[in-house]
C-alpha cells in the first residue's frame, strides 16, 4: 500500500485545510475502518444524493441523525432485551454504531427516513448564488459624435 504525503499541499494552499484532510483519510490505510453497518451512497440526481444505510433490528427511535462541523453522523444504541428467549443463532446484529461522512461545501441533509429496515438521509447541494454563473452585461458607449469647426 502507498502512503501519501500531503505536507505540500498544506503549505502551499490557504483555506483548503478541510480539504487536505479528507483526502488524508481516504489515502490512509486504516484496517480497523468500520464495516458494520453496511451502506450504499448513490446519486438521485444533478444535485441530489442518497446514503442508505442496513438497520435492520433497529426501530426509528434507537437511531440518531445529527449533522454537525461538515459531516453526517449516524448512530445507533438498542437497549439490551431481556425477554426470557435463548438464541440457537443470533445473525442480526443489533450492536451500537457510528458511521460518519463528510459532506462537500454546500450540502445540506434534506430529510431522513427509516422504511423496510433501511434508514435513508436524502442530501441536496445548494449552490449559493453568489458562486453560481452569471451573466455580466457589457454597457454599450454612447456612439462618438465628431463636431467639426466650420
Amino acid at each position: 500500500m502507498r502512503n501519501f504525503d500531503l505536507t505540500p499541499l498544506y503549505r502551499a494552499s490557504v483555506g483548503f485545510d478541510r480539504l487536505a484532510d479528507v483526502m488524508d483519510r481516504a489515502l490512509s490505510s486504516d484496517v480497523s475502518a468500520p464495516t458494520y453497518p453496511p451502506y450504499n451512497i448513490e446519486k438521485t440526481g444533478d444535485d441530489a444524493y442518497r446514503i442508505s444505510i442496513a438497520v435492520a433490528g433497529f426501530a426509528a427511535d434507537d437511531l440518531n441523525v445529527e449533522v454537525r462541523d461538515g459531516a453526517v453522523i449516524v448512530s445507533a444504541r438498542k437497549a439490551e432485551e431481556n425477554d426470557g428467549r435463548t438464541y440457537l443463532h443470533r445473525g442480526i446484529a443489533t450492536r451500537a454504531f457510528e458511521r460518519k461522512f463528510t459532506l462537500a461545501d454546500h450540502v445540506r441533509v434534506d430529510g431522513a427516513s427509516h422504511v423496510d429496515g433501511m434508514l435513508h438521509i436524502d442530501l441536496v447541494r445548494e449552490i449559493p448564488e453568489a458562486l453560481k454563473p452569471r451573466r455580466i452585461e457589457i454597457a454599450k458607449s454612447a456612439a462618438k459624435v465628431e463636431h467639426l469647426d466650420a
